[in-house]
């Protein structure tokens, strides 16, 4: 879609990484037994998170889901360029990358964590579109907020309504 507002890869990246970031510890705020889960661990898998589109491209959602075979075949796509990845780096660091690297041998809480937050910026994009004046971006945001309200993740529930009204704010209606 047509953008107002330029986003690169490394702006998005930042995004997902701290909002996983959040994401986790609210996690741990709402089930204070399960400690094992690493904020900032996430928060790094999140940086690296679209990291393969150095080799594949940035494939539109749309087309990546369109259909089972589509999406079968992307993943494909995706793993053979995180081994890709993976293999230009010095042997002695492979495993330490390969654990933020390869998101489908995270475990299964960073995996769905980690995906919310690429929906939220993906959702906090289209808001800031739509601000700008930008119509095109109106159905995608109420794609997204549905699907990230279907996952029934208490962590989304808990960010869309006390963190992500302050995106649509400006720093001044912010800081008052």
């Amino acid at each position: 879609m047509r953008n107002a507002i330029p986003e690169d890869v490394a702006v998005h990246s930042w995004e997902v990484a701290t909002i996983a970031h959040a994401l986790a510890l609210i996690h741990k705020h709402f089930n204070p037994d399960n400690q094992h889960l690493d904020p900032n661990w996430l928060a790094t898998a999140g940086l690296y998170h679209d990291a393969t589109e150095v080799i594949t491209g940035d494939m539109p959602t749309p087309v990546k889901y369109h259909s089972e075979a589509m999406k079968d075949a992307y993943k494909g796509v995706e793993r053979q360029a995180e081994s890709e990845l993976l293999a230009l780096l010095p042997k002695e660091m492979q495993q330490d990358f390969r654990k933020v690297l390869f998101e489908s041998e995270l475990p299964e809480i960073y995996q769905k964590l980690l995906k919310a937050a690429d929906r939220i910026s993906a959702l906090m994009k289209c808001r800031a579109e739509l601000r700008a004046g930008n119509q095109e971006f109106e159905h995608a945001a109420q794609q997204i907020e549905q699907r990230l309200r279907e996952e029934l993740l208490p962590e989304v529930d808990y960010f869309l309504d006390v963190f992500a009204p302050g995106y649509d704010m400006s720093l001044d209606n912010l800081l008052k």
